[in-house]
């Protein structure tokens, strides 16, 4: 799984993914339109890999600006790397097909290269995203998710799909998956929250070894939305270690949290409101960090979460955020 001239990856199936990838998800209080416009920004300045999913509710403003930089002719359709995720509502092997057919209408294409499972927590099936019962918990559905895989699996060989893979999965998960009699496709990546203070070392190993490839969100320790942020963390990028590397190389912190992780090999997801912040991002190939300096960074690890997973806490499938 080596970096190639373009800056992609080969998963472990032979399809090739760009390390960096921009993030699409936007809170309640932010319009979706706005998503729609960083998107189409974050496309001329080159990136090729977008990452969205059914519960963001932001495909259609994605789809919209994909086919707008096709019509100008920035890109081809095949340029762009488009990464999905079905929702926990959908865990039912017969409702698999239909998240994601529901997924590319919105999106009007005709495939998607990456469909992940967004979480292991299987939820009721119905309209609502968090089902909720009089109790005010949420309604979990009892779904083996190795048939949920085999759906998925499915979609794979109907060309919906080009490549499948994970979300959110502890390596006890991960391991169901791949043991699972009849396995006919491993899981390509496993997309998890990763960043210096918590640094998901012992999944990476585990991916490693399995020719998983690991995918990083939150990788600057941020997230926006109330709902899932966890009160106690402290600003990442404040961090006086990776302040101090950032003026060593003239760089910011930002750019030294996402350089860290793509040297550690993770596919890496950003998310940037403004074209700044998008074209600096960027900039994170244009310099490498010392062994030295990756290994400082390897220190500050503390089994910290920036995402706040408690609203699943009541489900048989949920782990606490120092579990890989």
């Amino acid at each position: 799984m080596a970096l190639s001239k373009d800056r992609g990856i080969t998963m472990n199936d032979g399809n090739k993914i760009p390390v960096l990838g921009f993030g699409t998800y936007t809170p309640d209080t932010v319009p979706k339109s706005k998503c729609e416009e960083a998107a189409k920004i974050a496309i001329e300045f080159g990136f090729r890999h977008i990452d969205s999913a059914y519960v963001y509710q932001t495909e259609e403003h994605v789809g919209r600006a994909v086919r707008a930089k096709i019509a100008d002719g920035t890109i081809k359709r095949e340029d762009i790397f488009y990464t999905g995720k079905l929702w926990s509502t959908f865990h039912r092997p017969e409702l698999v097909r239909k998240c994601l057919e529901e997924s590319l209408k919105k999106l009007q294409f005709d495939y998607m290269d990456l469909f992940l499972m967004h979480n292991p927590y299987s939820m009721k099936p119905g309209p609502d995203l968090f089902p909720m019962g009089e109790d005010k918990k949420l309604i979990v559905d009892n779904v083996d998710l190795r048939q949920t895989w085999e759906a998925m699996e499915a979609c794979k060989d109907a060309g919906l799909v080009r490549s499948i893979g994970v979300s959110n999965f502890t390596r006890k998960q991960l391991e169901m998956i791949l043991n699972k009699p009849g396995l006919k496709y491993k899981p390509v990546i496993n997309q998890v929250e990763c960043h210096p203070y918590r640094n998901q070392s012992k999944m990476l190993a585990f991916c490693k070894s399995n020719n998983i490839l690991l995918e990083g969100y939150s990788v600057l320790g941020s997230q926006r939305d109330p709902r899932w942020l966890n009160p106690e963390a402290p600003p990442l990028l404040e961090d006086s270690l990776l302040v101090a590397i950032a003026k060593k190389y003239n760089k910011t912190p930002a750019l030294v949290a996402i350089r860290y992780q793509l040297q550690r090999g993770l596919v890496v997801l950003v998310k940037a409101d403004t074209r700044e912040q998008i074209e600096e991002d960027i900039q994170a190939f244009t310099f490498q960090l010392s062994e030295e300096d990756m290994k400082s960074i390897d220190g500050l690890h503390k089994s910290m979460s920036f995402v706040k997973m408690d609203i699943f806490a009541g489900h048989p499938q949920y782990y606490p955020p120092d579990v890989e």
